[in-house]
């Protein structure tokens, strides 16, 4: 009976390590779909956007409005911002703001009397947050005291 004991074990041993291959091989494979498809759900977000920006784009051969054009274009972008706005992502836009280097790239310093020396007088390029996480800092001119 030793010797049935014994194989039993060893199939059972057999067994586990098969199951815990299986269970590895398994798991390598979903990391590697969240990762290929970690992006689909920003992209079935983005594709309204894509369809609206085309859209815009047809209006000037069907139209010499430009008031049409510009609309549409300022929906798109509406849409685009509440996308990004939905996925965690917050505008850093800091004119007239005390400067912060955590968020804001000072490009210069300009002697400034009429606002507070250190404060943001002019955004270059807004900045972008995800979940509190600088992405892109604002690239923004600070005033200097004079």
């Amino acid at each position: 009976t030793t010797e049935g004991e014994i194989e039993a074990l060893r199939d059972q041993l057999l067994r586990t390590v098969a199951e815990s291959e299986n269970i590895r091989r398994r798991a390598s494979r979903d990391v590697e779909n969240a990762h290929k498809y970690a992006n689909e759900k920003l992209l079935e977000d983005l594709l309204p956007i894509l369809d609206s920006l085309e859209k815009a784009l047809e209006l000037p051969g069907q139209s010499d409005d430009a008031k049409a054009v510009s609309e549409g274009i300022e929906i798109s972008l509406r849409m685009f911002r509440e996308t990004l706005e939905r996925g965690g992502v917050a505008i850093v836009d800091p004119l007239g703001e005390p400067f912060d280097p955590s968020k804001h790239e000072a490009l210069a310093m300009v002697p400034k009397d009429e606002v507070e020396p250190n404060s943001v007088i002019e955004v270059v390029q807004k900045g972008y947050l995800l979940n509190e996480r600088v992405v892109r800092a604002a690239r923004v001119i600070v005033s200097a005291a004079s």
